[in-house]
């Protein structure tokens, strides 16, 4: 029960924190279709000749992708189901923005980890990108979403505590 928070505050977390759980979700439901994804992309790349001119590294980047991820699907598609995976993770994290869409003072904490989360996202991705040899533009790319993620999550949190400073002030 949500009766402490202003109304239209609590609206505004609420916008916040479902354009955070729509973006987690919509970001997470892209895993499942990454072969044709990356095959429309090589498309484009064999029509569009003039592109390797502008952007020769990514481009090479893109057609080497498109060669892994199309042999991985005709020799061992099992290992596919890791992007499956990674989608039902993304949905499964928005879920647990249900609490706070609920009750956001109480369930300040699912948008702390959110925000820890999204700061982890940071470090994983320049770790595993080296790891894994991939360019450090894509590893950036890897970054934005932490840090595009943290950003409706910071205004939610915002909003949450100056409820919540407003209210101990009243007693």
């Amino acid at each position: 029960m949500v009766e402490t928070m202003p109304p239209k505050q609590l609206k505004q977390v609420r916008l916040w924190l479902l354009l955070f759980m729509s973006g987690l979700i919509i970001s997470g439901l892209t895993a499942i279709p990454i072969q044709w994804e990356i095959d429309q992309i090589k498309n484009i790349i064999d029509n569009t000749p003039w592109l390797h001119d502008i952007a020769p590294g990514l481009i090479d980047w893109l057609i080497y992708v498109h060669a892994g991820l199309t042999a991985t699907y005709q020799t061992y598609s099992f290992i596919v189901v890791g992007t499956d995976w990674l989608a039902f993770a993304h949905i499964a994290i928005a879920v647990a923005f249900i609490g706070p869409l609920r009750d956001p003072i109480r369930n300040v904490w699912v948008i702390e980890f959110g925000m820890i989360v999204c700061l982890l996202v940071i470090p994983a991705a320049l770790i595993f990108g080296t790891v894994r040899n991939l360019p450090f533009l894509w590893q950036l790319l890897d970054c934005s979403f932490g840090v595009i993620g943290i950003i409706p999550l910071l205004f939610a949190y915002r909003l949450v505590r100056r409820s919540t400073r407003a209210m101990s002030l009243a007693h």
